[in-house]
């Protein structure tokens, strides 16, 4: 073969090559579209099969629009990866759907009608461009009714929770019709006629709050029928209800219905009508509430003559005038240490207050779902209920406190295919009485469900009290308005409870995320350790200065000289002594900080020498190995 005819055979094989990868690059974008493989080591593009069922249910396209301003935040590189990071779970979201959310990026350069746009849906502008333009990270979303719903602004704090906020929104497009909240309570937490001041009553804050964002309805505790547009049931201090009534709320959450229960071993504003007239026989009177058939069919275990007491979350009270105030273990400031903030009920808040609870757990055997919400703190125990009825001092509760070393359960998530309280079916039929009074009492041809038709979720807070508003609200009048200032997150608990469980079942179950940032975490550790020993270091140089300081006025002390200015050899000695000491371990601390500082540039260099040196050798190793036994193989032919 000629020189000539080598070069042509080579051009004609390089021009083959070049069909053969565009072709192939063809071939595997018609056959492979929309295919994704997630390598990442928490699944953070792994989109949950309950956000996948709501996007493929969507029935009217919704329109999103994500405003980010790109131009703007050129010089804000965190801004930029965490805006990458949304708009991949969005364009996620989108091909998941079929066409069921549209999706459009708008980049609101200043003084456009896209800035003009973002500020009338209420996005939020945070003044960090050049010249100190308005950034803007936000998301609207618009359904075929023209209903919207807002993201203001991305906060990468919230990551992991990115995914149920997008599903929460969508969902919400997806089914515009505002939710309905039915109350069931024999507290007055509702609007109504107060018999002792023969006057209206005023409803508590936390009702107004579900009032302005949900469809308030009253069912009656008397109730034997739970209407099924209902769509989560807030159940408060069920006292004395009747079966009919626990039937109905049993097949209320076997048809799908959600239930939000509140307990209490002693509710304080569990007043009865004649306690003005009576004082001692309210003082006697009963105070818990139960709903024990339905718990144990919930696989829940709840006491209700049984209090929490907390001596590391009891709130400071003041028991009067001219006393100093005190710890009231009964009264418990529940902080996010002691909250499953991974809960998105939860994931912001940083007090909520309880008053005397008892609390709930997992009952032997049961296969449920079974989330802790809130719990009391290891130093904490428990006491019958008859112990805090009738305390006439706070400070006895501490007499004999010993903690039992378990957190207790004051709020928990159950979760699961539930089966009915009542097997034998619905209870007798309400008697003549009960057919008179007018309540929702009329016996229906319903049928009976034996078993839940799908997953059913409950939720139960062991504690009526923190609804009340001297928890965690003051109102106070003014020119004819309440003005109220919240100084606890009750109500914020209530309302992201209430919202989380008007969602679906699968909006439900989508579960915090882990985030994409991946710190150093070895680096993090070494400075942990260097932390913890230069922390020792510096409390044994406080040491010996408090004993250097005792030993010099114990000197002093013993003179028996009249000028009490000098100092004498000995004084003069221990100084000299504790100026030693000082000077050596203020040594010690600088080698502290120098060895970090040592570990962590060693750590950093042989990050350099691994991923600069070792890979490229290991590769190139790799490729003559590969050659020589290419060349083994031409040779032996």
């Amino acid at each position: 073969m000629t020189q000539a005819s080598k070069k042509t055979l080579s051009g004609s094989s390089l021009v083959l090559l070049a069909i053969l990868f565009v072709a192939l690059t063809v071939l595997s974008n018609a056959l492979f579209r929309g295919a994704r493989v997630d390598l990442t080591e928490n699944q953070l593009f792994t989109v949950s099969e309950g956000t996948r069922n709501i996007l493929k249910s969507i029935d009217e396209p919704v329109s999103l629009y994500f405003y980010f301003s790109d131009q703007a935040s050129q010089d804000i590189p965190s801004l930029r990866t965490y805006a990458l990071r949304v708009r991949e779970v969005l364009e996620e979201f989108a091909a998941i759907s079929g066409g069921g959310v549209n999706l459009q990026v708008v980049d609101p350069l200043p003084f456009s009608e896209a800035e003009d746009d973002a500020t009338r849906y209420g996005l939020q502008g945070i003044p960090a461009g050049p010249g100190g333009d308005n950034v803007f990270m936000g998301l609207v979303g618009r359904n075929a009714l023209d209903n919207q719903e807002t993201i203001p602004f991305f906060d990468s704090r919230k990551e992991s929770f990115l995914e149920y906020d997008l599903a929460k929104l969508i969902y919400n497009l997806s089914n515009p019709t505002k939710p309905v909240i039915g109350i069931m309570s024999s507290l007055p937490i509702n609007r109504g006629f107060d018999p002792a001041t023969r006057q209206m009553r005023e409803p508590w804050v936390v009702t107004q709050q579900i009032e302005q964002l949900f469809q308030v309805r009253t069912v009656a505790t008397s109730a034997t029928v739970i209407e099924p547009d209902i769509d989560v049931l807030m159940v408060v201090h069920p006292k004395g209800l009747s079966e009919d009534t626990q039937y109905a709320i049993d097949q209320f959450v076997l048809g799908g219905g959600k239930v939000a229960l509140f307990l209490d071993p002693h509710a304080e504003l569990d007043m009865p009508a004649n306690a003005q007239m009576d004082p001692q026989a309210a003082m006697f009177a009963e105070r818990s509430s139960n709903l024990d058939p339905l718990l144990q069919a919930w696989g829940l275990a709840y006491d209700p003559n049984v209090v929490v007491l907390d001596r590391q979350l009891g709130l400071q009270v003041s028991p009067g005038a001219g006393r100093a105030p005190i710890r009231h273990v009964g009264i418990l400031a529940a902080t996010p240490e002691v909250m499953n903030t991974s809960d998105v009920t939860l994931a912001e808040l940083s007090t909520i207050n309880f008053s005397q609870s008892g609390h709930v757990a997992q009952a032997a055997g049961s296969e449920f779902e079974f989330v802790p919400l809130v719990t009391a703190s290891s130093d904490s125990m428990t006491v019958g209920s008859e112990q805090v009825r009738f305390l006439p001092d706070p400070t006895a509760l501490l007499s004999g406190f010993a903690p039992m070393g378990q957190e207790y359960v004051l709020a928990a998530r159950v979760r699961g295919a539930f089966a009915t309280a009542f097997p034998e079916g619905k209870p007798d039929a309400a008697d003549e009485e009960d057919a008179a009074d007018g309540s929702d009492s009329a016996e229906t041809d319903g049928v009976h469900l034996s078993t839940a038709q799908a997953a059913g979720d409950v939720v139960v807070v062991a504690d009526t009290d923190m609804l009340s508003d001297r928890l965690w609200v003051q109102v106070q009048p003014f020119l004819g308005q309440r003005l109220i200032s919240a100084f606890a997150n009750n109500g914020d608990f209530i309302i992201n409870l209430l919202d989380n469980l008007t969602g679906s079942s699968d909006l439900i179950g989508i579960r915090g995320r882990a985030t994409s940032q991946r710190p150093f975490t070895r680096v993090q550790e070494l400075e942990r350790l260097a932390e913890e020993r230069y922390r020792a270091t510096e409390q044994q140089l406080e040491q010996e200065l408090q004993e250097t300081e005792r030993k010099l006025n114990e000197l002093q002390q013993g003179r028996d000289d009249s000028n009490p200015l000098i100092m004498t050899p000995e004084q003069q000695a221990e100084l000299d002594r504790f100026q030693d000491q000082r000077i050596r371990i203020r040594k010690e601390l600088r080698q502290v900080q120098a060895n970090l500082r040592g570990d962590i540039e060693s750590l950093g260099t042989w990050m350099k020498v691994i991923n600069i040196g070792l890979v490229p050798l290991l590769l190139t190793v790799i490729a003559l190995l590969a050659a020589w036994s290419r060349a083994r193989r031409r040779d032996a032919v």
